[in-house]
């Protein structure tokens, strides 16, 4: 099966039609293994007006396809949802944002800290992003 027939199954099951912008944002984010940023996918996606590329991206956080997180600059930065169906954001994870190269980078495999809320106050999500500069800058200022 090729990769863009997973992607639209993929769409499919969420709830979502494909359609050439979906897929195209949808590519660029499996590609980049990596939360990108709107300016990071206009980039990688310049045949897309920002607007179409937006409107994707907000359909996609409708329908639990995409997460998205503030970076800690401000700027939103999304990444691809792991969860089958309707999300229980069980993916949650935290972030490190490079402050040489300014990615954002998944660190899935530490554990999340335990959050206790004083009485009354109901999380709905939350974001936990670290700085700092990721190996690759680390080594060339070394």
């Amino acid at each position: 099966m090729e990769p863009t027939d997973d992607m639209t199954a993929n769409l499919e099951r969420k709830g979502v039609k494909p359609t050439a912008n979906r897929i195209l944002v949808l590519k660029a984010l499996a590609q980049a293994a990596r939360p990108m940023s709107m300016a990071d996918l206009q980039d990688k996606l310049p045949t897309m007006d920002k607007s179409s590329i937006f409107r994707v991206l907000t359909l996609f956080l409708e329908h639990d396809i995409v997460h998205s997180f503030e970076d800690g600059r401000g700027v939103l930065n999304y990444e691809l949802c792991t969860s089958e169906g309707v999300c229980n954001h069980s993916d949650t994870h935290i972030h490190f944002y490079c402050e040489s190269c300014q990615r954002s980078f998944c660190m899935e495999d530490i554990p999340l800290p335990d959050l206790s809320l004083a009485e009354g106050f109901t999380p709905h999500s939350f974001s936990f992003v670290v700085k700092g500069e990721c190996p690759e800058c680390r080594k060339k200022h070394g």
